[in-house]
């Protein structure tokens, strides 16, 4: 995609710089952020340039409607003529903030400097517009009126895009960040093209040659070996890991991609040809898509920008529709036995983060179980009166709304499991190999599980294989259709479900 077409997302605020042999106090690199943000809260910078742009298009259809009206004569509208050079004027001036780069939001670019291409912009629109009319005084006088409201909307909108790319670069939401797995040539070169380019944050790089990997690349540390990684606390922030291995080494490669496939992470492997093009359209697709991925779930993100209107939409409607029968079962949660409402438990989310998920309780307070260290049995003498029928029914899940609000999790996807969770006396995530792989997406209130009978607690090796085979099935077959139906069909299952435990 040309430049102009997209956000050049550079220059994300870094920590201080380690030293260029890795050996000094500070082994954060050059890419690091001040802040870490999770991977579920990255912004797209071609999708932040459509909607710039379609807001460009509103202001200046806008200003051509309003200068179709001769306020100076009654008010009355002009003549038929003045259609053609006033949507000239239009056209030439979205042209020229595409080919001065106005969607290029430079870093270190003050807003005077990104403000004058926007002036520049429309000057070339009112020429265009000029040359248009053909001379006629009355469409001239259309083209002239049309210049102030355009450049005045148009500055307006680039000035607040200005500000808020400015503020998400500082928070560190439009840099994908990555990890580097091989301290090889081909590392070598695609650090160098960062940073040059700043299109990506190096955040560290894995190598199992440790006794001859060097402490660090310029800058950017060397943290460990494959397995340090699997495990690793940065993973939630991490979009990409990319194989720098040389393709040709076969089995290194294979090997690799065996062992990092259990993660939720994307995997993709860097093939460069070894020369500064190759490297700098690597950079760009790394901004845009993977490479070329072996492991993961690619990325859609028009379908992951609807997902997010119809979760926002949906929650929102939930919370007032619900919104009576919350506060009626707080009331009675709260006077059938002392305690919180709420009950807080720490679950997996998107790319295995840690989120807090919200509950209203259901059990005795003295036996709440954080971890889920014992699930829930039939008859469990854990579970309050209330609790029992707000269990049965599923409404201890409704303040979870609030997380769909928040951004943790969505209204359809893989139920949210509370880290640690034991299955019959072992870690449920050691049960399955591709236990992660739920995690490639937001967690849901409800889900294809949900309405296809595993519901609840599972108990079994195999009641686990069973809830992950049907959660990477609708990974596999997502839509914003399918999610429609399954939240129609929710109800009518849950409440035909009398056999699982909750």
């Amino acid at each position: 995609m040309p430049p102009s077409h997209r956000l050049a997302i550079a220059d994300v605020p870094a920590g201080a710089p380690s030293s260029p042999s890795g050996n000094g106090p500070n082994r954060r690199g050059p890419f690091r952020p001040d802040h870490l943000t999770a991977a579920r809260q990255r912004l797209s910078g071609q999708m932040l340039t459509r909607l710039f742009h379609s807001l460009d298009w509103c202001v200046l259809a806008l200003a051509a409607a309003a200068s179709v009206v001769d306020w100076t004569a009654g008010p009355a509208l002009r003549p038929v003529s003045a259609v053609l050079p006033l949507a000239a004027a239009c056209v030439v001036a979205a042209a020229a903030l595409r080919g001065l780069d106005a969607y290029d939001f430079r870093a270190g670019e003050s807003a005077i400097g990104h403000l004058l291409r926007v002036v520049a912009a429309c000057l070339a629109g009112v020429l265009g517009g000029l040359a248009a009319s053909a001379a006629p005084p009355d469409t001239r006088a259309a083209v002239l009126a049309l210049a102030p409201a355009q450049t005045a909307g148009l500055a307006a909108v680039h000035f607040y895009a200005w500000r808020a790319v400015r503020r998400w670069r500082a928070q560190g939401r439009l840099t994908p960040n990555i990890l580097i797995v091989g301290a090889t040539p081909n590392a070598v070169r695609l650090i160098e093209g960062a940073l040059a380019s700043r299109h990506v944050n190096v955040l560290g790089i894995f190598d199992d040659r440790s006794a001859r990997s060097p402490r660090a690349i310029h800058g950017v540390p060397v943290l460990g070996d494959t397995q340090a990684l699997l495990g690793h606390s940065i993973l939630p922030y991490v979009d990409q890991i990319v194989i720098t291995v040389t393709a040709s080494a076969h089995d290194r490669v294979r090997a690799l991609i065996e062992q990092l496939k259990v993660l939720p992470n994307a995997v993709t492997l860097f093939v460069d040809e070894g020369n500064e093009q190759s490297t700098t359209a690597a950079l760009s697709r790394l901004m845009k898509a993977p490479l070329r991925l072996v492991s993961g779930v690619e990325q859609d993100e028009r379908r992951a920008f609807f997902k997010r209107i119809q979760d926002v939409a949906l929650a929102g409607l939930g919370i007032v529709v619900t919104g009576p029968l919350m506060a009626a079962i707080a009331v009675a949660v709260r006077l059938d036995s002392p305690g919180p409402v709420l009950f807080r438990q720490r679950r997996h989310g998107f790319n295995n983060e840690a989120i807090m998920v919200w509950k209203f309780r259901s059990m005795r307070q003295e036996a709440t179980d954080h971890t889920a260290s014992r699930q829930v049995t039939r008859d469990d003498d854990r579970v309050t009166r209330v609790g029992r029928f707000i269990r049965r029914t599923s409404l201890d899940e409704l303040p979870q709304l609030f997380n769909v609000l928040g951004g943790q999790m969505s209204m359809v996807g893989p139920r949210p499991h509370s880290i640690g969770m034991l299955t019959a006396g072992e870690e449920s995530q050691r049960l399955v190999a591709e236990y992660s792989w739920r995690h490639r997406i937001k967690p849901g209130i409800t889900g294809w599980a949900q309405i296809n009978g595993s519901r609840g607690p599972v108990h079994t090796r195999e009641e686990v294989e069973a809830r992950v085979a049907l959660d990477l099935e609708y990974i596999d077959r997502q839509s914003f259709w399918l999610d429609l139906w399954i939240i129609f069909m929710t109800v009518p299952r849950l409440l035909g479900d009398r056999e699982a435990v909750r």
